[in-house]
């Protein structure tokens, strides 16, 4: 059977990854809660939500216990390099410099990030010669 290729998350649902990255494994209510903390979500709303997600194939469920709880199905690094592969290959017809050369041009970026940068591309060209 092949492996079927995970759904990009929406905005709203990146929040609940993150909440779910950020404190482990939870029920519905304490993710409402956290969700509660920065913007008002009916508990029904985040229950709806997650349980979307779960057909999805972005979350996971444990049946077992009462209340079930929740976890990513994929790891937070994971989830990030599909979004920026989709945003490259779509936006930036999958020119890695092209994408790079905009987020520079669009943030402010500070002189330790621009240093970090630097490094990593040093590194980067060093592994390859």
């Amino acid at each position: 059977m092949a492996k079927r290729k995970a759904k990009r998350p929406t905005d709203a649902e990146l929040v609940i990854l993150n909440a779910l990255w950020q404190q482990g494994p939870s029920t519905v209510r304490q993710v409402n809660l956290t969700l509660n903390e920065t913007r008002r979500t009916g508990y029904t709303t985040t229950l709806k939500q997650m349980q979307v997600m779960t057909g999805k194939g972005l979350l996971t469920r444990d049946e077992s216990r009462r209340p079930q709880v929740y976890r990513p199905a994929f790891s937070q690094e994971k989830t990030r390099r599909q979004l920026v592969e989709h945003l490259m290959d779509g936006a930036f017809g999958g020119s890695v410099s092209k994408l790079v050369l905009q987020v520079l041009r669009t943030k402010d970026v500070s002189a330790r990030e621009l240093s970090r940068v630097e490094a990593l591309l040093n590194k980067l060209e060093g592994e390859r010669k």
